[in-house]
C-alpha cells in the first residue's frame, strides 16, 4: 500500500475549517463564518474586560464562536429550521435532533423547552427578597409603569414591518428580564434569539450608563432630595403567604406565565419557609451555576451568519434600547404621579428601578439620589419596584403570547 502524503495533506486541507472559510469568500457564505467569529471575539472581551454581564456574556460569546467554526458539527440551524416548518417531516420532533444533532443542539433543547430560563427564574427567586414590596405595595404600580417600554417597542416594531410574533419578542427587551425575552423568544421568534439575547443582556449590563441621563431629565433636584422613611418590618408569614398568592393570581389571570411565576415564587419560598435551606442553597448556587453555562452557551450557538448578519439584527439593537429607555421613563413617570399623590413623600427616582435587572437598577437609584443628599438611602425602597419589575416582566411576557396566540 502506497502512502501518498501530498493527497493526505490535500484531504486535510479540504476537511479543515479552514479551507470551509477560504472558499466561501469566493462561492459562498464563507465570510460569515469570519465575521461572526470577530463578534465573539468581540463579546469575549466585553464580558471579560469591561466586564459586561460576565456570568451569561462569556457563555454567549463561546457558543457563538463553537457553531461559527466551520464543520465542527456542534449546532445545526438547518435542523431546528426543519423542527419549526410545518410543512417538513421533521416538524417537532426531537428525535432527529437526538439522532443527527452536535452537542450545543442537545443544549439548545434546554432552551426551546423553557426549561433552562424557568430555572433560571427559580433561582432568582431563591435569591430575591420580596419584603421590600409586601411592605409597599404600591411598588408594584411603579413595576407597572416600567412595563411602558416593552409595549411601546412592540408597536414600533411591528411598524417598522416585523410580524406580530417577533415584534413582541422584541418588545420584551425593555422589560430587562434576560431570562423572560429568551423565554418569550424561543416560543414566538427563535430565529431571532441570538440578537434579542445579546440585546437584552447588553442593556442591563449599561444601566448604570443608560438610566441616570433620563432620571436628571424627568426629575428635579430638589425631588432627587427626597428621603423616604423607613418601611414596615415584614414578618416572616406574610413572606411565605406572598409567593403561593402570587403563583395562584398569576397563573389563574394569565395561564402562559404559569412556568415562569411558578418557578420564581418556588424558588422564593424554599427560602422564606425556613425548613428547606439545603434546597434553597443549591438553587441559589450549584443549580444556578450549571444552567447559567447551558443556557448562555446554547443561546451564542443560535447566531449564525444567515440569522445574525441582517438588517433586522441592527433594527432590533436600536428598538432594544429604546425599549429599555421607555421603561426607565415609565417607572420615572409612575414616580413622579406617587410623588405628587403623597405630596412629596415618594422619591420618584425608585420609579426608575421598576425594570427587572435586580439589583443593579436599585443600586443605580440609590447613588444618583445620594449624589444630592448623601444622607439619603434609597436602596431597600428601590427594591420594591425591582421586584415588582420582575413580575411585572414575566405577566407582561404572559400577556404578549396570549395576544400572539390569538392573531396567529
Amino acid at each position: 500500500m502506497n502512502i501518498n502524503i501530498g493527497e493526505i495533506l490535500l484531504k486535510l486541507w479540504n476537511d479543515s475549517g479552514f479551507a470551509a472559510i477560504a472558499s466561501g469568500f469566493i462561492s459562498d457564505n464563507g465570510w460569515q463564518y469570519a465575521v461572526m467569529l470577530i463578534i465573539s471575539f468581540v463579546l469575549l472581551y466585553l464580558a471579560i474586560v469591561k466586564k459586561f454581564e460576565p456570568l451569561l456574556l462569556v457563555g454567549i460569546a463561546f457558543g457563538c464562536l463553537l457553531s461559527n467554526l466551520p464543520k465542527g458539527g456542534l449546532y445545526h440551524q438547518e435542523l431546528w429550521d426543519a423542527f419549526m416548518d410545518p410543512n417538513s417531516p421533521l416538524y417537532h420532533s426531537y428525535g432527529e435532533i437526538m439522532r443527527n444533532g452536535g452537542l450545543l443542539d442537545i443544549f439548545y433543547i434546554g432552551v426551546k423547552t423553557s426549561l433552562y430560563p424557568c430555572l433560571i427564574f427559580m433561582g432568582v427567586g431563591a435569591m430575591t427578597d420580596f419584603g421590600p414590596l409586601i411592605s409597599n405595595p404600591k411598588s408594584l404600580l411603579l413595576g407597572a409603569a416600567a412595563q411602558m417600554g416593552v409595549f411601546a417597542a412592540f408597536f414600533g416594531a411591528n411598524a417598522l414591518g416585523f410580524n406580530v410574533n417577533e415584534a413582541a419578542s422584541i418588545g420584551i427587551i425593555g422589560g430587562a428580564d434576560g431570562p423572560t425575552a429568551i423565554f418569550l423568544t424561543t416560543k414566538l421568534a427563535p430565529h431571532l434569539l441570538g440578537a434579542i439575547a445579546v440585546a437584552a443582556y447588553s442593556y442591563m449590563a449599561l444601566i448604570p450608563l443608560i438610566q441616570p441621563p433620563f432620571m436628571r431629565l424627568l426629575t428635579t433636584p430638589e425631588q432627587r432630595k427626597i428621603k423616604m422613611v423607613q418601611t414596615r418590618t415584614v414578618s416572616k408569614t406574610e413572606k411565605i403567604i406572598f409567593p403561593i398568592v402570587v403563583t395562584v393570581f398569576v397563573a389563574l389571570l394569565l395561564p402562559d406565565t404559569a412556568a415562569l411565576i411558578g418557578c420564581l415564587m418556588l424558588g422564593n419560598l424554599l427560602k422564606e419557609t425556613g425548613v428547606t435551606d439545603r434546597l434553597s442553597d443549591t438553587v441559589q448556587n450549584a443549580l444556578m451555576n450549571i444552567v447559567t453555562i447551558l443556557l448562555s452557551t446554547a443561546v451564542g450557538a443560535t447566531m449564525v451568519g444567515s440569522n445574525f448578519l441582517t438588517a433586522e439584527t441592527l433594527k432590533i439593537i436600536v428598538l432594544g434600547v429604546c425599549a429599555f429607555a421607555l421603561s426607565t421613563c415609565g417607572g420615572l413617570l409612575g414616580g413622579q404621579v406617587m410623588c405628587l399623590l403623597t405630596k412629596g413623600k415618594i422619591n420618584p427616582l425608585i420609579g426608575s428601578a421598576g425594570v427587572s435587572a435586580v439589583p443593579m437598577a436599585a443600586r443605580v437609584a440609590n447613588v444618583e439620589g445620594q449624589k444630592y443628599n448623601p444622607s439619603n438611602f434609597l436602596l431597600m425602597h428601590a427594591m420594591g419596584p425591582n421586584v415588582a419589575g420582575v413580575i411585572g416582566s414575566a405577566i407582561a411576557a404572559g400577556f404578549l403570547l396570549s395576544v400572539c396566540q390569538l392573531l396567529g
